[in-house]
């Protein structure tokens, strides 16, 4: 049903190397990146950066498509967003959780199975750099 999202965030850089450390054992990399702001044409959700000295950055899964864009906040936020990126199987899920913990990123939830949802869903929940609840799932049996 969605075929992609833009996340603003104060540090695109920094949020950047944060998805694909974190992210990297389901695949996550960067396949875009473009300068923000009028000489960048903005970002992929039509907003354009103030003074233009930032990028954009597109990332995606194994298939190559940008599928998740982070891009300059144009102010402070106070909104949490919730977003899961598919992983192929249980390990990959704990493999998250231990760079994760590498990185310092808080664990909200560390992996287990989440009955409540489904059975089979595994998954791992944290919290980014700017505050957001980001998780990694699986959705097997």
């Amino acid at each position: 049903m969605i075929d992609h999202m833009g996340v603003q965030v104060a540090d695109v850089d920094a949020s950047a190397r944060y998805y694909l450390e974190v992210f990297a054992p389901i695949g996550m990399q960067e396949v875009m990146r473009f300068p923000a702001g009028p000489a960048g044409g903005g970002d992929p959700d039509g907003s354009v950066s103030q003074g233009g000295s930032s990028v954009v950055v597109g990332l995606a899964g194994p298939d190559g498509i940008p599928k998740f864009w982070l891009s300059p906040a144009q102010g402070s936020e106070a909104r949490e967003l919730h977003v899961a990126f598919i992983a192929p199987d249980r390990q990959a899920v704990d493999a998250v959780h231990k760079a994760a913990v590498a990185a310092g990123s808080e664990v909200l939830h560390a992996p287990r199975e989440f009955p409540e949802y489904h059975p089979g869903y595994y998954g791992v929940f944290l919290r980014d750099l700017d505050g957001h609840n980001v998780e990694a799932v699986f959705h097997g049996q």
